[in-house]
């Protein structure tokens, strides 16, 4: 089965000059076109895409994934070199995940703040006693 370029944006929620980006920048280099010159895309291309946008969403540059995708031409020689580069990337997202549990868990805590003063009627009920305990 083949793909028009504005069935694969719908299909990915990507824009087609965001399609037409890849294209340019050699993220797609099997991409077919028909005599006409427009791009046919297949499953293989939609597969590649996807692992571009989990690559791009997790904070990889542009360069860096095309680096991938000619290795992936490349064969077999190059599994080692694609192995480290998702356990670098598995690293940075991780740490990523770190960040953003740091964020979620003060939100929460100042939830927790703000609806103990609304049923309190007050933030006085957060003031500390003479010696440092919160009073409740």
């Amino acid at each position: 089965m083949t793909y028009s370029i504005g069935e694969v944006a719908k299909k990915l929620n990507l824009s087609i000059p965001t399609l037409r980006y890849y294209d340019r920048e050699g993220l797609i280099p099997f991409i077919e076109r028909s005599d006409n010159g427009t791009r046919v895309f297949k499953e293989s291309d939609i597969e590649l895409l996807n692992i571009i946008q989990c690559l791009k969403s997790s904070g990889m540059a542009i360069k860096d994934i095309k680096i991938f995708i000619e290795w992936c031409a490349e064969g077999d020689t190059t599994l080692q070199q694609r192995y480290d580069l998702f356990t670098e990337q598995k690293a940075v997202v991780e740490k990523q995940m770190e960040e953003l549990q740091q964020t979620m868990d003060l939100i929460n805590h100042k939830c927790h703040y703000y609806k103990t003063a609304l049923e309190a009627g007050t933030e006085d009920i957060h003031k500390k006693d003479k010696i440092g305990n919160n009073v409740f």
